[in-house]
């Protein structure tokens, strides 16, 4: 860890948060685009999530939609609705991979799609922007990174905690020493209401007419049409990874993000249960568990019978940092005694007046000197919209060809952290990720 290079200057002016003055961080501004570099994407599910990334990519400067697909036939409407009446829609997504006048593609479909969303996407030659998690299974996780490598095209998965300008910030202060050697990492974040809990009302004009049943299950083992499995896929792990899918790839990507790590946990051990959601859903609804990245450890919770805000716990020997949304704050600590040891009330008090006196003449402060500083340091940002730079940084990517913030490599990582959460949970036991085999062993 480098040594702190913050002035007494500086952290005294960062100190006025402590008199409640937050400083704000400068907002995000996206570069003018020429007309010739404008990049063409091809819009892959326009769901609840895709929808909101169509809608977010068409406001981006120099970037506008070709064609979108989806199996059903309500977000053909949809997507006209966001883009325009002329936006040409389909239900076979190859049709935009074929399609030589689009650039790239923004996918977002239920995670047992993403390896093969990914890797028609790369052989066809696109680019492609992928949801977290990046993959459904460990295994899908090792079959998109080599096919995406093998192919040269750019990946860049959608935990948009990397392009946080607070988590930026919190990067910066870890790399430059401020909270010392860290001891622990805490993350959590809870929902308690149906939302929340993907109890969502399916479309109700869903049909075998209106929608491609078949087809949207993929290599599942083919079951009836059943809206609530379309609507709430994430609650079963045949289509989804759960919370920690939906939730705690987030709380990952931002930590690996922010310490820079770029790794799978070692160790993973999990808790938890259906504690509320008896709706038939074979995902837990709470789901608490406890890595070793290296030799730190890191303690990451996530509930959906209590709400929580999703914040992180950074502890280190110098003190305290806390991310939560577009704040954050830094509390110092000396780590050191501020007075005489109460051990020495042991001592006889011969000894014990002979240790005061000494202790006092090495930590008591001489005249004219300043105490050390003890004052809380906190950020905001006015914008916490961190899927515009996160969708910006895609495409820009797709311009220039140089590297994504979140490649394949890192969605890859963050993702083995939520599947080994998952085992752990479901085999009751540590689970280890075994580079050699590429598995996770029990």
């Amino acid at each position: 860890m480098k040594k702190p290079t913050w002035s007494r200057r500086e952290f005294l002016e960062m100190g006025a948060a402590a008199a409640g003055v937050s400083l704000a961080v400068k907002p995000f501004k996206f570069r003018a685009v020429a007309p010739s570099d404008t990049v063409r994407f091809g819009m892959v599910g326009v769901g609840m999530q895709g929808s909101g990334l169509l809608g977010t990519s068409i406001s981006l400067p120099g970037v506008t939609c070709a064609a979108a697909a989806d199996l059903y036939d309500g977000r053909h409407t949809l997507a006209k609705e966001i883009v325009g009446p002329n936006l040409p829609t389909t239900r076979e997504y190859r049709r935009l991979l074929d399609d030589k006048t689009i650039d790239c593609i923004v996918a977002a479909v239920p995670d047992h799609w993403h390896r093969r969303m990914v890797v028609e996407a790369v052989s066809a030659g696109k680019d492609i922007y992928i949801e977290k998690p990046m993959s459904h299974t460990a295994a899908d996780g090792v079959a998109m990174v080599d096919a995406v490598k093998k192919s040269g095209r750019i990946l860049q998965v959608g935990s948009q905690r990397v392009s946080s300008q607070i988590c930026a910030k919190a990067k910066e202060m870890i790399a430059q020493g401020m909270l010392g050697d860290l001891t622990l990492v805490e993350g959590w974040l809870g929902r308690n209401d149906p939302t929340g809990a993907w109890e969502y009302p399916p479309p109700p004009d869903l049909s075998l007419q209106t929608l491609d049943w078949d087809t949207w299950q993929n290599d599942v083992p083919k079951r009836p049409l059943d809206p609530n499995i379309f609507a709430r896929w994430r609650c079963w792990k045949e289509y989804g990874t759960g919370v920690a899918g939906d939730l705690l790839v987030h709380l990952i990507s931002g930590m690996q993000f922010m310490l820079g790590i770029n790794e799978p946990p070692k160790q993973a051990a999990a808790v938890g249960g259906i504690r509320r959601w008896k709706d038939g859903r074979n995902m837990p609804d709470v789901h608490a568990t406890i890595y070793y990245y290296g030799d730190l450890p890191v303690y990451m919770r996530l509930n959906l019978g209590t709400e929580m805000p999703e914040q992180y716990r950074i502890q280190g020997s110098k003190g305290v940092l806390e991310v939560s949304g577009n704040t954050m704050s830094f509390s110092p600590q000396t780590g050191t005694d501020r007075w005489p040891s109460y051990y020495t009330g042991s001592y006889p008090r011969a000894l014990r007046d002979a240790y005061d006196t000494q202790w006092h003449k090495d930590h008591d402060l001489q005249a004219g000197q300043a105490p050390p500083l003890s004052e809380t340091v906190s950020f905001s940002t006015p914008d916490f919209d961190d899927t515009r730079p996160h969708l910006w940084n895609y495409f820009e990517a797709v311009r220039t060809r140089k590297p994504v913030v979140e490649d394949v490599v890192f969605g890859h990582n963050a993702a083995l952290a939520c599947h080994m959460a998952n085992e752990a949970y479901f085999r009751r036991n540590v689970v280890t990720w075994d580079e050699a085999t590429k598995t996770i062993k029990g």
